[in-house]
Order: structure tokens, then sequence, then C-alpha cells
């Protein structure tokens, strides 16, 4: 996988989590990123339906990411997981977002910067 895609993984779910602002309180950790979008591993790779299961956890990762230090903890730990993650199709990774109904008001860049999140 190069690393472009790697990284448009990471600005893909990041851009998910990055602009949620209403919650109060929580704790992202690398774990509940992992388990959250474990799930969208075959759509990542391969395309195709996107299980229910990966719009659940995507939509729950975002729900989660709530505060600064959360998303950025996302993104570092998204970063962290796409790079045991080989062959990810960019404009899958492009594509999860509106599939599972989370919309986001920015572009999608390969070249996101984790500490640019807020």
């Amino acid at each position: 996988m190069s690393g472009g895609a790697k990284v448009l993984l990471v600005a893909v779910v990041i851009a998910m989590v990055a602009s949620v602002f209403h919650k109060t309180e929580s704790a992202v950790t690398c774990q509940l990123v992992v388990s959250s979008l474990t799930p969208c591993t075959s759509f990542l790779i391969k395309g195709g339906h996107v299980p229910k299961a990966c719009c659940n956890g995507v939509k729950s990762l975002y729900k989660d990411a709530d505060t600064v230090t959360d998303r950025q903890t996302a993104c570092r730990c998204m970063e962290q997981a796409a790079l045991m993650l080989p062959g990810i199709n960019i404009d899958h990774a492009t594509d999860l977002p509106g599939k599972c109904d989370v919309y986001i008001p920015y572009e999608i860049s390969p070249l996101f910067n984790c500490s640019t999140v807020q």
C-alpha cells in the first residue's frame, strides 16, 4: 500500500470524526478506533457493499470523538492502524463517509496532518 493510500484512510476517518462538537466528555483510545473501524476492512480493500457493522462503527466513532484531543488521538491511531492494513483502495476510502451517511464539511486529502484537527 502506498503512503498516500495510508494517509488517505486516516484522512477519511478523521474527517468523519473531526466535525463533531456536541458531546461533553469521552476518551477515544486506539482500541476504540480499531474496534470501530475493523468491520470496514473488506470495503476499504475490495469495495462493494459497506457492511452495516462498518457504518455503525463509523457513526459511533464520529459521535465519540467530541474534543480536539479525542479527534487528534483518533487521527494518530488511524494513522498507525493504516500502516498495518495493506491494500486499501483510495477511492473506497474516499467513498466511506457518504456510504455511511456521515457528511463532512471539507475535502478529504491524502496529505492530512493530525495536528491540524480541531
